[in-house]
C-alpha cells in the first residue's frame, strides 16, 4: 500500500561517517551502535518508517523513508570536526570512540569519563537531520564502498 501522506524523502537524511582505519567487523559494529543510538533519539514523527509488502503478502517492516548515506573519513580528527559542526548547528548525532570497545557498557562509561575529549579516538558518527545541512557538513567525505 502506498502512503501519499509521506513527506518528500529528500528533505531529511541519515548519514554515518566511519573511520576507514577500522577493520570490517569493527566498522559494522560501530555502524550498528550509532544507528540504534540515533534512532533512540528520534521522537514520533521526526523520521518516517515504512513497511514493504511483497506480492505474497509478506511484510518487510520498518524501513527508513529517508536515505541512509554511509561515508568514510580518513581519521578521528575529521570525525571530531563533524561532531563539532553538529553541536554548533544543533544536529542530532551519536558518536562512537575507542573507549566504547572493551568490556561492558559500565566499564566503557568509566573509561570514557576518565578520558579528555581531545584524547578520544573517534571511530564513527551518525547524524540525522535536514538533508541540505548534512550535505554541507559532509561534502568533503566520499561514499563508503
Amino acid at each position: 500500500m502506498m502512503h501519499n501522506s509521506l513527506p518528500d524523502e529528500n528533505q531529511k537524511r541519515f548519514v554515518a561517517v566511519l573511520s576507514k582505519k577500522l577493520e570490517l567487523g569493527r566498522t559494522f559494529n560501530v555502524l550498528g551502535h550509532i544507528s540504534v543510538g540515533l534512532s533512540a533519539q528520534l521522537e514520533q514523527g521526526m523520521a518516517h518508517f515504512v513497511d514493504y509488502t511483497d506480492k505474497d503478502g509478506q511484510v518487510h517492516p520498518s524501513l527508513s523513508h529517508y536515505p541512509f548515506i554511509v561515508l568514510k573519513a580518513d581519521n578521528s580528527n575529521k570525525i571530531r570536526k563533524i561532531r563539532e559542526a553538529a553541536l554548533a548547528k544543533g544536529v542530532m548525532f551519536t558518536d562512537f570512540t575507542h573507549t566504547m570497545t572493551d568490556g561492558g557498557s559500565l566499564h566503557q562509561q568509566a573509561i570514557t569519563a576518565e578520558t579528555a575529549e581531545v584524547d578520544l579516538e573517534y571511530m564513527g558518527i551518525g547524524l540525522f537531520g535536514d538533508a541540505e545541512t548534512l550535505k554541507e557538513m559532509t561534502k568533503k567525505f566520499s561514499l563508503y564502498r
